[in-house]
């Protein structure tokens, strides 16, 4: 089946806010790239309220993007900390090089875009609390491990 073609507005599509999401990561997200007909690249508008962040500190072992649309967010990567202003975009490399975090500590709402893979399986590391997110394709086998519960050999456990 193919999926519709948009179109998508990156400012006016409905905001999705997840209840369980803890403080600090209260952020709206729109799926614009879903809505437009998009299958290869899932490509989301975030509304980031002040103090809070899209999600924790990651890398992935695909490229993403980031293109700040309105507003200030601060963007955290391994060369630390810098401010990112509208229009400004960015690209995160594969693997630890490209671990970041956006973040909005201005007092007015900020909106950006994400682009990444929208391919599965997909893998995330999560360095500051040593987890790994690991998303198959099937929602029922997702899951989220720390990396010292995983740490054995390859044939650990096998005949």
């Amino acid at each position: 089946m193919i999926p519709a073609m948009g179109p998508a507005n990156v400012f006016d599509d409905e905001l999705e806010f997840d209840e369980n999401d803890p403080e600090g990561f209260h952020a709206g997200m729109a799926r614009v790239g879903k809505t437009a007909g998009g299958a290869e690249l899932a490509v989301k508008a975030f509304s980031l309220p002040p103090d809070q962040s899209i999600c924790p500190y990651h890398y992935e072992y695909v490229e993403e993007w980031l293109l700040v649309l309105e507003g200030e967010v601060v963007l955290r990567s391994p060369d630390g900390e810098q401010q990112l202003a509208r229009g400004d975009l960015v690209c995160f490399a594969p693997g630890p090089a490209g671990a970041h975090k956006v973040g909005n500590r201005s007092e007015q709402p900020a909106r950006v875009l994400m682009f990444s893979s929208a391919h599965e399986p997909a893998v995330a590391v999560y360095p500051d609390s040593d987890k790994i997110g690991v998303w198959p394709g099937n929602d029922e086998d997702r899951v989220m491990l720390h990396r010292s519960d995983g740490h054995v050999e390859y044939y650990d456990g096998e005949r």
